[in-house]
């Protein structure tokens, strides 16, 4: 059975609009209640948020609607992603339950959900989902409802997690640092993250109105995060996505840092203090160059499907902990069970310190292929895979560049728009070779 409501991370959408609509999130609350219920008799939900004015009322129909098929709730306010994973794990709940539309703007919201372990559930947990919202409400009676209740410290308790991850011999004393919350779920926990570390810190993105979330700053809009380290002139700047899940980071010479370049550092380090990393997952995405680094280190280097749901299954699969991909989701599962803005931070932050180098100096070896993504928006019932001269233009391509680059080109899963991406050592081939392509595409 496919899903209905479910996409690659929990359900999103914007609010007010049907599938993010009080009414909705109730049902679905009560839906997943069942669910658990079939395995429990008593199950135990956490709740977290990320500043969206929309949080509020969405988190009211989800207390509702669990309490209503006889599941008890905690409440957690405002809290990163990964935090509500952790404290899943740590309170022994039943299950995590997270409002958060990530790095999308502040009219959209969702919900997401993670296992008793702190983990992502896989599909079949999802269809049963979907498929218990096409049954009638089992309203408990009055005996039977479930109960609410706040956890004291949620914020405090995840912030000693976090820091429990970086090398008890090191410290960030005598490092200055700019922490970008995105004003989003992290802003009262990532400045003490790293403060109480030792880091003199400077926080910005750390107000949050319900309407700001991600606006112009964060993860998605490191800008303002360069403009501050120069200003400052801070040793490293640190951005986080809404949801704290994703990072970016920032050099004392303002500049940026992917996904890609920090999840080589990350192996590096690990290789460098001894440790044996058999593999290493990235995406249909990753940078070919960080691919080629990573086998000049003996380290095995697998593709996954773009998103880091799929990094982790495959992870999973192989048995090996360390994967990625550009738009900073990292994972160490060594660390925690899901991908964390925080952790991964304070794992690139502990390369530097233990090393005393910059970060442009232990990526020395690593220089970034240029990639050209071009978008090609199809008309309707266009097969753009029958395209009579892409064939002969992708093979062209392909000879060109030999061991240089590469080829990706795969339709949108949203919209009628195919994505095509070249990536080669030679920016001004990719271009040619992506545009060749897009126009053999258009021309059908």
């Amino acid at each position: 059975m496919s899903r209905t409501y479910f996409g690659t991370d929990g359900i999103r959408g914007t609010v007010g609009q049907a599938p993010i609509t009080p009414d909705f999130v109730l049902r679905l609350a009560h839906a997943v209640g069942r669910v658990l219920k079939r395995s429990e008799e008593r199950p135990t939900v956490l709740i977290g948020k990320d500043t969206r004015i929309s949080g509020y009322m969405l988190e009211s129909a989800l207390e509702s609607g669990f309490n209503s098929a006889g599941v008890d709730v905690v409440l957690l306010g405002p809290l990163p992603t990964p935090g509500v994973a952790y404290l899943t794990r740590a309170q022994r709940a039943s299950l995590g339950v997270v409002i958060s539309a990530s790095h999308n703007p502040y009219p959209d919201n969702g919900i997401k959900f993670f296992s008793a372990q702190g983990t992502k559930l896989p599909d079949e947990w999802e269809r049963a989902v979907e498929a218990a919202l096409n049954d009638p409400p089992a309203w408990a009676d009055s005996a039977n409802l479930g109960k609410a209740r706040r956890l004291d410290d949620a914020a405090g308790r995840y912030i000693e997690f976090c820091k429990s991850t970086f090398a008890n011999d090191l410290t960030l004393k005598g490092v200055s640092i700019v922490v970008d919350a995105a004003n989003g779920a992290a802003y009262h926990i990532a400045p003490k993250v790293f403060h109480e570390l030792g880091a003199e810190v400077h926080g910005i993105g750390i107000a949050p109105d319900g309407l700001n979330i991600n606006r112009d700053c964060g993860a998605t809009h490191p800008e303002a995060l360069v403009q501050a380290v120069r200003e400052r002139g801070a040793d490293f700047g640190v951005a986080l996505d809404g949801d704290a899940d994703r990072l970016q980071l920032v050099d004392a010479e303002g500049r940026l840092y992917n996904g890609d370049e920090l999840l080589y550092l990350m192996v590096a380090d690990r290789q460098n203090s001894g440790e044996r990393v058999p593999g290493v997952v990235g995406t249909l995405m990753t940078n070919m160059a960080v691919e080629k680094a990573l086998r000049a280190r003996d380290v095995e280097f697998v593709r996954a499907k773009v998103g880091d749901r799929y990094v982790l299954e495959e992870l999973e699969r192989r048995g090996w902990i360390l994967g990625g991909e550009g738009s900073g989701h990292l994972l160490a599962l060594d660390r925690h069970t899901t991908g964390d803005g925080l952790i991964s931070a304070l794992q690139v932050l502990k390369a530097a310190v233990r090393g005393r180098k910059s970060l442009a100096q232990l990526l020395a070896g690593v220089s970034l292929y240029p990639q050209v993504l071009l978008n090609v928006r199809l008309q309707a019932g266009q097969d753009w895979a029958a395209a009579k001269a892409l064939p002969s233009v992708r093979a062209e391509l392909e000879k060109r560049l030999g061991q240089r680059g590469r080829i990706l080109i795969r339709p949108s899963g949203t919209e009628p728009v195919v994505r095509v991406m070249v990536e080669a050592d030679d920016g001004a081939l990719a271009k040619e070779g992506a545009t060749a392509l897009a126009d053999a595409i258009q021309a059908g």
